[in-house]
């Protein structure tokens, strides 16, 4: 049985590891990983029609413990304890949670002191007690629900048998829990030395893909007593032609370095004879923790493409990615006679962008995809299915099944 520490309006934990609000994704998983043989059992639940309309979930079924990301971000928003005789729950090192001790109303105002009355729901037949950052939800027998007529101020539980106990504990950031609370932004111990994109911008120059412009958030080096001022934003562009010198230097090393060792892509291009049969391969700087591969060409050793992830539950590479806030704007010509012909429409897609909202602006379908059907050396099966590839003003654009967007390749227009 799990024994953890609560931190309210933070974090729930112990003294190897902890889930901490506003965490990716990503690192949660690699947690759950290293406690294999502690947890043993996690779902991951999400929607596949719409994984954008709920929360992406990491439920713990054996522990009672259930992890809610925002759909959009990918932090961790709610850490909920739904089953509370599987876990054991401490707070400021004293237990309030365990086979021994029922967390009854008295033992959380013991444990946690005084708050605001709490508030019932009368069709439910639920009492919810609220802190600062943590609420505790109790199921109330109907034989006290006349009391709540006169104030709930005025309620009183009587002790022992019959007490009403926690059935639900809910960790989150603000005041209340309510359907508009989000995940905090990521905290300063969540970076361990790496650095984050905080937006992604596509940049243009005449109807044409040069680079890219990221907004990075890092660790500092002011020693503040906030955890904001330990953190530093900076901007880094990457364009085309650039050497991999150029782009270290912008983010440092990468995550990892792969090598292509195949191109199954390159029977769509229309110069397949003249691509370069030696042995030399191109290779990608992979930076997970910014979403983006950048591919190096084998012979120059500069910039020839980039990808941008938007790692959504479904697809073959989920989790290996933090999602790229990328910024992409698309364009149409007006079709008015009452405007400049040179005026231009603008769209902008980024990573919750739906395909049908690009293909309704556009106002036609574009071209015929290519099917992309992703396996392993070891796996040649793949569950999720194929994805679609559509190219767009210099940029091919990676659909899944559901509709959402699963990468963009950025390419050098050599025209």
């Amino acid at each position: 049985m799990l024994d953890l520490e609560v931190v309210p309006e933070r974090s729930l934990g112990n003294g190897e590891w902890e889930f901490v609000l506003g965490m990716p994704v990503s690192q949660c998983v690699q947690i759950l990983k290293r406690q294999c043989t502690v947890i043993k059992s996690v779902q991951v639940i999400y929607s596949e029609a719409n994984p954008l309309a709920v929360d992406l979930i990491l439920k713990l079924p054996d522990d009672g413990i259930c992890l809610k990301f925002d759909s959009s971000d990918q932090r961790l928003k709610i850490i909920e304890v739904y089953h509370m005789k599987k876990v054991k729950l401490k707070y400021c090192g004293g237990h309030f949670n365990s086979p021994h001790l029922e967390p009854t109303i008295d033992q959380i105002d013991q444990s946690f002191g005084a708050t605001h009355p709490g508030v019932y729901d009368s069709s439910h037949q639920l009492f919810e007690l609220t802190f600062r950052g943590v609420s505790f939800t109790f199921p109330i027998d109907s034989k006290f629900e006349p009391d709540f007529v006169h104030g709930l101020g005025s309620l009183r539980f009587s002790s022992g048998p019959g007490a009403p106990v926690v059935s639900k504990m809910s960790i989150y950031s603000g005041n209340s829990l309510t359907n508009k609370t989000k995940a905090p932004p990521m905290p300063i111990q969540c970076f361990y030395g790496n650095c984050y994109a905080e937006s992604v911008q596509v940049l243009r120059a005449s109807g044409k893909v040069t680079g890219l412009l990221f907004k990075l958030v890092g660790e500092g080096n002011s020693f503040g007593t906030l955890p904001d001022l330990n953190k530093k934003v900076v901007e880094r562009t990457v364009s085309f032609g650039d050497t991999c010198q150029d782009v270290m230097t912008c983010f440092g090393s990468p995550c990892k370095v792969f090598y292509k060792a195949e191109d199954k892509m390159r029977i769509h291009s229309p110069y397949t004879y003249k691509l370069d049969q030696s042995n030399s391969s191109d290779y990608f700087f992979n930076y997970f923790t910014l979403g983006v591969d950048i591919l190096f060409d084998a012979s120059s050793h500069k910039v020839k493409k980039m990808i941008l992830h938007t790692n959504f539950p479904g697809h073959y590479n989920f989790n290996m990615y933090h999602r790229c806030q990328f910024v992409i704007n698309i364009t149409r010509p007006q079709k008015s006679e009452l405007v400049d012909l040179g005026q231009e429409e603008q769209f902008e897609i980024n990573p919750c962008t739906k395909w049908d909202c690009v293909q309704n602006f556009l106002g036609k379908t574009v071209e015929a995809p290519v099917v992309v059907n992703r396996s392993s050396t070891t796996n040649t099966s793949n569950p999720f299915g194929s994805t679609f590839c559509y190219c767009l003003q210099h940029m091919i654009f990676e659909i899944m099944q559901n509709n959402p967007i699963a990468s963009v390749t950025l390419y050098q227009d050599k025209s």
